[in-house]
C-alpha cells in the first residue's frame, strides 16, 4: 500500500516502491531505527550500499554519468522514495547525496569530480550541503568566509543543521568570497574541518555544526563559478525542499493511520474514541491537512523536476506549507493518543521529533512565505 503521495504511480514507480519498502522491512524495521536511537549511531555502509543498488541516489544523475531514474521525471522519482523514508524514519542522509550530486551533475563539475559522484551514486560514500547559517537562513553564505590564497582558497566560519555529516566523505560548503557566493567540496577530513553533533528533538537521526578553521580547499573543489552560482544555488534549495518535504509528508501520513487505527481501536464509556464528535471532526480536518499537504510536494515535485518557471515559487509553497501543517497535524495525533502518546514505547513521539526537526531545515515556514512575496516584489 503506497502512500498516495502521487495521483498516479507508474508499473516502474511502483515496483520500485515496492522493492525499497521490502528492503526496508527488513534493514530498517522501528525495531531497528530504534536500536539505531540506543547505540547513537545509524546505519553502517552495508546498509547504504545496498540502498544505492535499489537507486536511492542516482534519480537526478544522469545514465550517462552512471545514475538512472524511472520515468521522465527523476525529481518524482526521487520523492516517491523520501515520502517512504520518511514514514518509516530512515536516519539516512537521502536528501543531502542527492542534492550534491544533482549540484555535481548540473554545475559540470561531474567532470572534475566523477570519481565522486560514482562512489555517491553506487553508496561507497556519502555528502551532504552545508548551507545553513546561524540564523536560519538556507541561502545565507556569510556563515562561512572564503578568501583566495595561491591555488586555492581558505575557509573560516561555521554552518548548523548539516545531516548526517559525520558520515560524509564531502561536504558542498556555500560560502561568501568578496561578499559574493562561492561553493566548494570540502572532504570532512581535512586539516581544521572541526565536526560537532548537536543535541537536539530529533533523535532518530545525526545534525551537525560544522566549524571551519582556516581549511584549505584546491581550485579543483570549485562547484559552479565564483560569485556565479546563484542560479545553482537555488536549483539546490528546490530540490532540497522538495524532498524534505516530501519526507515530512510520509512521516505524517504514516503518524495519521496510527492515530486513525487507534481511535477506531480505543473503547470509552464502551464505543470506540472515533465515534465522539469531537475526535470524528479532529480527523477531519487532520486528514484535510494531509491531502493537501501531498498535493502541494506532489505539484512542487513536477515543477522542480521539469525546471518550469513557477519551481521556485512552488519549491517554497511546499516547504511553509507543509512545515506549519506538519506539527499541527502531529499535535492533533498526540490528541488522540492521548496518554499512550506521552510514553517513550509509543512510536508518535518519533514521528513528531521528526516532523518538528524538518519544519527547520532548509529555511522555515516564516522564511519561505518571505521569500514567495519578495519574488513578487510585494
Amino acid at each position: 500500500m503506497t502512500l498516495d503521495l502521487h495521483p498516479r504511480l507508474s508499473d516502474d514507480q511502483l515496483v520500485l516502491y515496492e522493492v525499497v519498502e521490502r528492503f526496508i522491512e527488513e534493514n530498517g524495521s522501528m525495531d531497528q531505527v530504534r536500536a539505531w536511537i540506543d547505540a547513537e549511531a545509524g546505519p553502517d555502509a552495508a546498509y547504504r550500499k545496498q540502498a544505492a543498488e535499489l537507486g536511492w541516489f542516482s534519480m537526478l544523475v544522469p545514465e550517462s554519468l552512471g545514475g538512472g531514474q524511472v520515468s521522465d521525471n527523476g525529481v518524482v522519482d526521487a520523492t516517491v522514495l523520501a515520502a517512504l523514508l520518511g514514514a518509516t524514519l530512515q536516519p539516512g542522509g537521502f536528501v543531502g547525496t542527492n542534492v550534491v550530486a544533482d549540484a555535481l551533475v548540473r554545475s559540470g563539475a561531474a567532470s572534475t569530480h566523477g570519481a565522486l559522484l560514482a562512489d555517491l551514486v553506487a553508496g561507497e560514500r556519502a555528502a551532504a550541503w552545508a548551507t545553513m547559517g546561524p540564523a536560519g537562513n538556507p541561502t545565507s553564505w556569510s556563515g562561512v568566509q572564503i578568501r583566495a590564497d595561491g591555488e586555492g582558497y581558505r575557509l573560516s566560519g561555521s554552518k548548523t543543521l548539516v545531516e548526517q555529516a559525520g558520515d560524509c566523505s564531502h561536504l558542498l560548503v556555500t560560502g561568501a568570497l568578496d561578499e559574493a557566493p562561492v561553493q566548494l567540496l570540502v572532504p570532512t577530513d581535512a586539516p581544521g574541518l572541526r565536526l560537532k553533533r548537536m543535541a537536539g528533538l530529533d533523535v532518530t537521526r545525526a545534525l551537525f555544526e560544522v566549524g571551519f578553521e582556516d581549511v584549505e580547499a584546491g581550485r579543483a573543489s570549485l562547484v559552479g563559478a565564483p560569485g556565479a552560482c546563484l542560479e545553482l544555488i537555488e536549483r539546490q534549495l528546490q530540490v532540497a525542499c522538495v524532498l524534505r518535504s516530501a519526507e515530512t509528508v510520509g512521516a505524517m501520513d504514516r503518524d495519521f493511520q496510527a492515530a486513525l487505527e487507534y481511535a477506531k481501536d480505543r473503547i470509552a464509556f464502551g464505543r470506540p474514541i472515533g465515534s465522539f464528535q469531537a475526535i470524528k471532526h479532529l480527523l477531519a480536518d487532520t486528514s484535510l491537512m494531509l491531502e493537501m499537504s501531498k498535493a502541494a510536494v506532489a505539484g512542487a515535485a513536477r515543477a522542480v523536476g521539469a525546471g518550469a518557471a513557477d519551481a521556485s515559487r512552488d519549491a517554497s509553497s511546499a516547504k511553509a506549507f507543509v512545515a506549519e501543517r506538519g506539527v499541527t497535524l502531529a499535535q492533533n495525533c498526540f490528541q488522540v493518543f492521548g496518554g499512550l502518546g506521552y510514553t517513550w514505547e509509543h512510536d508518535h513521539h518519533l514521528y513528531m521529533r521528526r516532523i518538528t526537526t524538518d519544519a527547520a531545515l532548509f529555511g522555515g515556514a516564516a522564511w519561505h512565505r518571505e521569500r514567495i512575496c519578495a519574488s513578487a516584489d510585494l
